[in-house]
């Protein structure tokens, strides 16, 4: 039996580049793929909220001189590209899906009006979630905790490089210790980074479920929906 029913999973453009330095990996993508129809087939509802950081990322065009607002627009049209290629895998599994836009870019996807997203994941639809909040100077953390709120989801999957929070970055340090169930409030006085700050607080603030796994290992997806160990949960 499945622990969640209808859940947010956020993923980071970084997550589709595989083995790439840039752009997305169609294996990465045919495996999310492959792993969301497992999930689906439980009957489990699926919000996705994709990053861009693969293609263009804002905070980057900041230091390069460019004006931030603009920057961060041009991230979150790099989410959209991703939420199509995304969106072309899933639908070639077999899996109706489909892609909204808090930008509006209407002829490749619908404009994110909440009524009719949460009328997508009762139908069984697979839900994509792009261009961010749409609004300069907010993360896809952020939007996939407002996201998450806004369409009831019980939990926020957070899939990463890493397979949980550390104490220390353990790629740095062989010793780091990972932890298994965090408080708000541990996570806090521990300064972990869980996600950004405005993300955290909304979680926080609202007792939204935050579970941070790894994506690289397959079938992660489905352990978190069923419940299993894996990764870090901090509620």
């Amino acid at each position: 039996m499945v622990k969640y029913k209808r859940v947010l999973l956020k993923l980071s453009g970084e997550a589709l580049l595989g083995n790439r330095a840039f752009g997305i990996d169609s294996s990465v993508l045919n495996s999310i793929a492959k792993e969301l129809r497992e999930v689906w087939e439980l009957g489990v509802e699926v919000g996705i909220v994709i990053g861009g950081g693969n293609i263009f990322r804002g905070v980057a065009g900041e230091e390069q001189g460019m004006d931030r607002a603009r920057a961060d627009y041009m991230g979150m049209l790099a989410t959209l590209i991703n939420a199509l290629a995304l969106q072309d895998a899933i639908e070639s599994s077999g899996l109706p899906c489909r892609v909204m836009s808090a930008l509006e870019v209407k002829e490749v996807a619908e404009p994110y009006i909440r009524e009719k997203a949460i009328k997508h994941l009762e139908k069984k639809r697979i839900l994509i979630l792009a261009c961010g909040t749409g609004n300069p100077f907010f993360t896809t953390d952020t939007a996939a905790a407002l996201r998450a709120l806004e369409l009831k989801a019980e939990v926020l999957f957070k899939a990463t490089k890493v397979d949980g929070v550390y104490d220390k970055d353990p790629v740095k340090y062989p010793d780091a210790k990972k932890y298994e169930r965090l408080s708000f409030d541990e996570a806090l006085a521990k300064k972990l980074r869980v996600m950004d700050a405005t993300a955290f607080s909304l979680a926080r603030d609202y007792r939204l479920p935050v579970l941070v796994f790894s994506l690289k290992d397959y079938g992660n997806i489905k352990k978190a929906v069923l419940g299993e160990s894996v990764g870090t949960l901090i509620e």
